[in-house]
Order: structure tokens, then sequence, then C-alpha cells
């Protein structure tokens, strides 16, 4: 009997992409969104890839009734959470905005989880570190305090996940992901942000495709190898086969703690200005750029040990990032031929 996988915050870039590839592992797949930081591109996107309509929920995890009804309506096994806010700008301006949806969403879907004996998948992340001392950071690394509200919540619901796991015999993992970039292969789901990008590289697309008049690079004088921060950018494709191996370990009755967690990066870095001038390599494309003063919050450097993940979970990043600047311009050119 095929196993049902709810995405909360499915119809999202991320949550988009992991449907795919759950699907495609042979997962029955119930996405379910509030609409509040998406339309239906994506969702349309999906059911174009996968050539079939899959269900479809408008819900709004933070109401505990309506959250409890879905798991009511479907028999779930496992649930995975990208149902939050996530501009760490907006999260330091708006942080009871942030509290309030992050929490109470994930702490209703933990209450159904519990009720229904669902196996939670938390979408957490890298700011989780702060500001590492020595990176790479492994899953040991400390957790340093938040540089913003939307790393506290990520956090906080880390340490939710883990003391519901201990108090209720419930089964968890947290995967820290890094900096997701790109878009699917067939152009048909990518990075929609509304508004002016929070995201390097949506910002470097539209700049390329003229939405944007110039890109900001936050600061060239930091103390690495060209003067901008370093990251460990992750193809989505790649970060959303992390997550069929995390759910697949959980329904199987593979994993060695009842809670767990993972990084979800490449272990490679690359600055700033590297991934710029890759895009204008691998494109053909002149960027207009410019350097700006740094950016308050920005941390200087972090990238993932990802051993861990590849050991326990046999998932390992595959693809190179010239081939994700590829696959981020063809979703914007296509964006541009539907008028978005």
């Amino acid at each position: 009997m095929k196993k049902t996988v709810l995405v909360s915050g499915g119809a999202g870039f991320i949550g988009s992409h992991v449907t795919v590839e759950l699907c495609q592992a042979g997962y029955d797949v119930v996405i379910a969104d509030n609409m509040s930081n998406c339309d239906e591109t994506n969702y349309k996107g999906v059911c174009a890839i996968l050539s079939r309509q899959l269900p479809f929920e408008k819900v709004d995890f933070c109401d505990a009734a309506a959250a409890n009804a879905l798991f009511d309506k479907y028999h779930i096994d496992a649930v995975i959470h990208f149902a939050a806010f996530k501009a760490v700008g907006e999260s330091v301006a708006e942080p009871l905005m942030y509290y309030k949806n992050n929490l109470d969403s994930f702490l209703n879907v933990l209450e159904a989880a519990r009720s229904h004996g669902t196996h939670v998948l938390f979408s957490s992340s890298a700011t989780v570190y702060g500001e590492p001392d020595n990176p790479p950071v492994t899953e040991q690394s400390p957790r340093q305090e938040a540089t913003s509200p939307y790393g506290n919540t990520k956090q906080m619901c880390e340490d939710f996940l883990r003391d519901c796991v201990k108090a209720y015999g419930m089964h968890g993992i947290a995967l820290r992901y890094f900096n997701p970039i790109g878009a699917h292969p067939s152009a048909l789901i990518g990075e929609l942000p509304r508004g002016v990008p929070n995201n390097l590289v949506p910002y470097i697309t539209q700049t390329a495709i003229g939405k944007r008049e110039c890109l900001s690079i936050f600061g060239n004088d930091y103390p690495t190898p060209d003067g901008t921060c370093l990251r460990d950018f992750i193809d989505i494709v790649d970060l959303a086969q992390a997550h069929v191996c995390a759910v697949t370990r959980m329904i199987d009755g593979k994993m060695e703690e009842p809670y767990e967690i993972f990084n979800v990066g490449t272990g490679r870095p690359v600055s700033v200005m590297e991934l710029v001038n890759a895009f204008e390599k691998v494109n053909k494309i002149k960027l207009n750029y410019r350097i700006a003063p740094r950016r308050p919050g920005d941390v200087m450097a972090i990238w993932a040990d990802p051993a861990l993940a590849e050991k326990k979970l046999g998932w390992k990043a595959k693809r190179s990032v010239e081939e994700t600047l590829a696959s981020a311009w063809a979703w914007e050119k296509r964006l541009a031929e539907a008028g978005k």
C-alpha cells in the first residue's frame, strides 16, 4: 500500500520540488498551502511535470482545527512542514508576525501528528548555526544565538520537535538547509518571490531579464578570498531528493534515534562574486551590478559538512553550480514568456 506524505507549504519553491521527487519515488502526496506567499504557478507546474492532478487543500496551519481536520481526512504517514514566513529582514521588522505564524503553525502540525501517529520532517535552516567559528559546520557544531527572529523560529521549532519526540514517542527529523538555488530542469517550477527578492539568485535572474535595474553585492571587504561572503549553494532538486531519503528513513523504521538532524549542503564554499561570475559565464550574459555596503545580519562564511547525510541517508549533492544557474535562467525566461 502506498504511503502518503502531507507537504505543508507545498505550493512554494522548496515544497513544489519536494512534491515532484516524492511522487516520482512512489509516494502519494497531499499539498496544503494557504497561498499567502505564492500563487498557483508551481502547483500547476507540479501537475504538468507529473501529468496528473494532485490533491490540494487550502489550509492555514495556524488554524488548529483546520490542521487537525486535514489529518482526519487523509491517512498521513509523514508530514513535511514548510509552511512558514522566511524573509530575514522582514522578520527583524515584524518579529511578532514571524513568531505567531511560524511557531503556531508548527505547534498545530505537531499536535495533529501526535494524535494521528504521523512522522514529522521539519524544514530547518543553516541559520541555526549563526556566525560559525570554524566552517564547515557539522550537526554537532554549536547553535549560536540567532541573528534574526526568522532564525530564532527555526531554533525554537527544532526544540519543539525534539521535546515532542522525547515526550510522546514520536519520530522526527530536522533537515538544516544551506542555500537552495535553481529550478526544475523542466523549467515548469522554480523560485517565484513576491515583490523584491530576498534571495541572491532570483535577484540575479531578475536583473538579467530586466525586471531589476542593478544587483547589489553587499560588501567586498570581508576577510575571504575575494572579499565577498562565502555560502553553500545547493541545487533545489538535490535538496528535494534529500527529503525523499529522510522520509523513507522514517517510514521504513531505519532511524537510529527517534530525533535526528542532518545538514543538507554541498560542502563546497562559493563566494557571492564567484556565483555572479559563474552566472554570467554559463548563460553568456553581462550583469549590471554594484558593490554596496555590508548588510546587517549577514554571516561572513558558512558551508556544510554533509558527511552525515551521505553516510546515514545515502544522499549526496550531485549537480554543479553551473548546471543549477542555467536552470534558474531557463525558469526566469519562462516566467517572462508567461508575463510574470
